[in-house]
């Protein structure tokens, strides 16, 4: 059976075809449009806006696909998905924001994001009526709104438009989810496991380099011991037996304070590469 995969379309895209792509997995749009070829045997894909891929996933026409979880949490019945992986990308908060601070009377709140909206008024005790909103959300106060319930990545719209975040509600990735069903066909969940593995194998190399090293026979334990391995290091003789070559895979976050401690050890001929995939 033919596994469907959704894809989303706009401020995702392009951050999920380069993960893909790391992974060796290509999505090549052609004459059929939003119906890209994927090159993963017996898979289809289609490309959808996040909150259709979230629909289409609770439906069952969709097996897995890549959606916000800020829109998983806004819609009905997506609490029956799967989170299979959180990649991290084009991460986000949704947050309440307002001009100033609330007034003390029935206020307007403004989102795209109907649930969530109500459920934080809920939270709050507010007495409040709610708007949607179809996009720019932020310039609805202080005419059209008191308080906006929508998503941001700097705040620098919010604060463009003269307003501030009184309430963070959920921080919010792109995550790929499945349809529970698909994942009780052996076939499919097997395609779903081999993806998840291939995408968790990039995400983990984007946060490791290679780090490689020589080291003398006396500072070799040193320098060993400096670097936060994934499991150990690599150690391997130099040609004439001058010494040892020392290699792992560290944090990237770790490097300024890994590279001086390596030297202080006694390290020398540090070099620093980039990984394409980490299987463990």
């Amino acid at each position: 059976m033919t596994l469907r995969l959704g894809l989303p379309k706009g401020r995702m895209e392009t951050g999920v075809l380069t993960l893909l792509a790391d992974a060796g997995i290509h999505v090549r749009q052609g004459a059929r449009g939003y119906r890209p070829d994927v090159s993963l045997a017996e898979t289809e894909a289609k490309l959808l806006k996040p909150q259709n891929v979230v629909e289409m996933l609770i439906a069952g026409s969709r097996d897995a696909g890549f959606a916000g979880a800020d829109w998983v949490a806004e819609m009905s019945g997506a609490a029956t998905l799967v989170e299979l992986l959180d990649t991290e990308l084009d991460p986000v908060q949704v947050v309440a924001a307002a001009p100033g601070p609330l007034p003390d009377r029935r206020i307007v709140v403004a989102s795209e994001y109907e649930c969530l909206a109500r459920s934080w008024i809920g939270r709050r005790g507010l007495d409040a009526t709610f708007v949607r909103s179809y996009g720019a959300t932020e310039v609805f106060p202080p005419e059209d709104a008191d308080v906006i319930v929508d998503n941001t990545a700097t705040g620098a719209t919010l604060e463009a438009n003269g307003l501030q975040i009184i309430d963070e509600l959920m921080r919010s990735s792109t995550r790929l989810y499945a349809n529970p069903r698909a994942l009780e066909r052996a076939d499919d969940r097997r395609r779903v496991e081999d993806l998840v593995l291939l995408l968790r194998s990039v995400l983990d190399a984007r946060r490791r380099v290679m780090l490689e090293v020589n080291a003398s026979a006396a500072c070799l334990d040193a320098v060993v011991a400096a670097l936060p391995a994934m499991r150990q290091a690599t150690v391997a003789p130099l040609f004439g037996n001058g010494g040892y070559a020392v290699k792992a895979a560290v944090p990237r976050d770790a490097l300024p304070t890994v590279i001086p401690a390596v030297k202080a050890a006694g390290g020398t001929d540090v070099v620093v590469s980039r990984l394409a995939q980490i299987v463990p």
